[in-house]
């Protein structure tokens, strides 16, 4: 039975269970190549962090969030409010 392989534009004669070997090992393959490339001495150190470590970053995280949040609410505010108030004292309108 001839298959249409729409990547390659080409007729196969490859059955959905060839197909499906080939595909497995392909995959297979990836996964033992994974801690060999450009970060694999890094996901080799990686751990899960403490609980510590976890709230400790999310309170860092967090507050950076807040900050910029309010970074950009007063810049909001001096466009909105500020801006316009000195721009009629100096009768610019």
């Amino acid at each position: 039975m001839k298959l249409f392989n729409r990547e390659k534009g080409i007729k196969s004669d490859k059955g959905f269970m060839d197909r499906a070997r080939d595909l497995q090992a392909n995959l297979e393959a990836k996964q033992k190549r994974v801690g060999k490339g450009r970060y694999g001495r890094v996901l080799k150190m990686a751990r899960k962090p403490t609980h510590d470590e976890f709230v400790k970053t999310s309170k860092i995280t967090g507050a950076g969030i807040l900050l910029i949040g309010g970074l950009g609410f007063l810049i909001f505010l001096l466009a909105t409010q500020v801006a316009p108030w000195i721009a009629s004292m100096l009768g610019i309108n």
